[in-house]
């Protein structure tokens, strides 16, 4: 059994504990498969995400998922009573259609990868969407419920109970949430488990290193800027700190909606030479903090809505650091903090007793240092992460006709690559008025052709040609993604910016950039889809391409427009590099391998043939002997590349 992970979003810098968790089953053997819904809300990524061998694969935008839905309904495949039972039940605002959409697009994602169980975390949006995909394809699923997302976002627990009744089995992070989730849907009692987040211990400083005692004691907080996370009781205990004569400082690293507030806070109670607010960190960075401070607090609360911290991550991450906690006595916190041991723990919301606390601890650094090594001690015995996975991989085992093993990481890699690759800088293109039926030419003829779509062009009405055509289109992530993708490979740009530079003639900076952040994205999709040779769809695409010949030694082809957007003289120096193409300028060729194109256009009414062609499926501009004489062509490049 493949086992699948499924988000609504992924990564969240929050989340360290999905990524420690996937990281630790890879590192046991399991190959992964990770669908996320949306794109991450930040390009600012934690280091040890480079560590996955699993890549992320998104849905492609709504709009296409609107054109599948389309094709769905014609082949009566859209789940038309599920989507009506679910509004009638829940009303508007669980968003059945979009689930539904989503569902479809992952179920057929997860079946081309030999998925037939799929683990979510939170019992929220994915979790729902998760039920969707089960009755649609009938791959099972299976739920890790943290507090928040059931207690408050999903809003419904009805849809809670049908959720965790869907479910293989739910997983609870914490005692006190799966006694919580038990009485709210106690018809599943039985399949509710509590399955601990566990911490890699080898990210973190040895127990026998020792811990440094700053002059003026460092006090660390992390965690989201929203009010459950108390961090208006941390900034007043400071005040009072303050009053009291004591030397220290605090640091608060996260970014959220009270910023602002917590900013004013800070300059009205004058503690702006004491208090400082860093914003989103990456892990390492984070981890370079906690190294550094003497006591992390976090003073969590319940806030208006009912939503709480259960079980934070942030704490844990501390104890491994081997700093002692000033916490609350809240939810599941005094699961991992012991009062007295690790740590102090005070009522949620108690500013004199977090205060009383803190200064037990800035006061007596020798109970510093004997707390911190408790902590790390009981890090070590109960939330070592390669003992907190063993449960989940238990339940995976025991579900009925599982036989999920760990498998060592093998997906074909001796296969052949001869999948050809068409890059098309944006889509839809009025300067690309018949690639659709290129591609439809290809079809018949075998050629294993995969359309990459580098950006979607929104505001483009679509043909029957292109809506037929999107479904089997594969379109990357979008420029968050991209971004982080760029930034988490900072030597290999620079190397890339270099080589431009040592170039006589260059692409324009701005084309040369945008591509080359495409290239940096298309390096996994291009060997999982086993990509021999790499087509340019343009002169704008040429330069991705060229960038994927250097990391990736493929061959490298090109159709060049009729009016280039790049200079001739790059365009010349381009295609010595290249195996062969398509031109509209005869000047451009070298040899019999770039031939003559008969599907661009500079006349109007040549442009207006290719209009009538799209509408008409009617190819009035090539022949069968031109498209034939292409797809030869293609094919003999692809078969001249080594294996992977």
């Amino acid at each position: 059994m493949r086992l699948g992970y499924l988000y609504s979003r992924y990564p969240v810098l929050s989340q360290t504990f999905c990524d420690a968790e996937m990281l630790a089953l890879e590192r046991l053997g399991f190959e992964l498969e990770i669908g996320s819904v949306h794109p991450p809300l930040t390009s600012l990524r934690h280091e040890h995400i480079t560590c996955l061998r699993a890549t992320i694969h998104y849905a492609p935008p709504q709009e296409i998922l609107k054109i599948s839905e389309k094709s769905a309904k014609t082949d009566g495949k859209w789940p038309l009573n599920l989507i009506d039972r679910h509004e009638r039940k829940y009303g508007a605002s669980v968003k059945a259609e979009q689930r539904a959409r989503n569902a479809l697009y992952f179920a057929d994602h997860f079946k081309r990868r030999g998925v037939d169980h799929v683990h979510v975390h939170f019992a929220n949006r994915a979790a729902h969407t998760a039920m969707f995909l089960k009755e649609i394809s009938g791959i099972s699923f299976s739920v890790t419920a943290h507090g928040q997302d059931f207690m408050k976002d999903l809003g419904n627990d009805d849809l809670l109970r049908e959720i965790c009744a869907a479910a293989e089995f739910v997983a609870a992070e914490t005692d006190y949430s799966r006694d919580l989730l038990r009485q709210r849907c106690p018809d599943s009692a039985a399949k509710i488990h509590r399955v601990y987040n566990g911490m890699d211990l080898t990210r973190f400083s040895p127990p026998n290193e020792e811990v440094s005692i700053n002059q003026m004691p460092r006090i660390i907080s992390i965690g989201r800027l929203v009010a459950f996370k108390g961090f208006e009781y941390l900034i007043d205990a400071c005040a009072d700190l303050v009053r009291r004569g004591l030397e220290f400082t605090c640091e608060i690293i996260g970014d959220g909606p009270l910023r602002g507030d917590f900013e004013a806070r800070i300059r009205k109670l004058n503690l702006s030479d004491r208090v400082h607010l860093l914003g989103s960190l990456s892990q390492g960075a984070v981890l370079e903090k906690l190294r550094s401070a003497d006591i992390f607090a976090l003073a969590s609360v319940t806030d208006k809505q009912g939503a709480s911290d259960v079980f934070p991550t942030v704490i844990i991450e501390a104890m491994a650091a081997a700093r002692p906690v000033v916490s609350t006595r809240l939810a599941g916190i005094p699961e991992s903090v012991v009062h007295g041991e690790t740590g102090l723990l005070v009522p949620p919301g108690d500013t004199m007793a977090l205060a009383e606390a803190l200064s037990r601890l800035i006061e007596e650094p020798k109970l510093r240092l004997q707390y911190g090594r408790a902590a790390r001690a009981r890090i070590e015995q109960h939330f070592r992460i390669e003992h907190t996975v063993k449960p989940l991989i238990e339940l995976l085992q025991k579900m009925p006709g599982a036989t999920i093993k760990s498998t060592q990481h093998s997906a074909s890699q001796s296969e052949a690559a001869t999948a050809i690759a068409y890059l098309i800088d944006r889509w839809p293109d009025r300067d690309l008025p018949l690639l659709e039926r290129e591609l439809e030419e290809m079809k018949p003829r075998h050629v294993p052709i995969v359309p990459i779509v580098c950006e979607l062009n929104s505001r483009a009405r679509y043909t029957r040609a292109m809506e037929k055509m999107a479904p089997s289109l594969e379109f990357l992530p979008d420029q968050m993604v991209i971004e982080a993708e760029w930034r988490a490979n900072h030597a290999l740009a620079q190397k890339l910016e270099e080589d431009r530079a040592q170039q006589s003639v260059r692409a324009p900076s701005a084309i040369f950039l945008r591509q080359a952040r495409f290239a940096l994205v298309l390096i996994n999709l291009l060997r999982e889809k086993k990509v021999s040779h790499v087509h340019a769809t343009s002169s704008r695409a040429l330069v991705c391409a060229l960038v994927l010949k250097e990391l990736l030694n493929v061959t490298v082809s090109a159709t060049i427009e009729a009016r280039p957007a790049l200079p001739r003289e790059w365009i010349q120096n381009a295609l010595s590099e290249c195996v062969g193409g398509r031109l509209r300028d005869r000047k451009f060729a070298r040899d019999s391998s770039f031939i003559v194109d008969k599907t661009t256009f500079r006349s109007a009414p040549q442009r207006a043939l290719g209009r009538i062609s799209q509408k008409s499926g009617i190819d009035l501009t090539a022949g069968t002997r031109f498209w034939q004489e292409w797809a030869e062509l293609l094919m003999r490049w692809s078969r001249e590349q080594p294996k992977w």
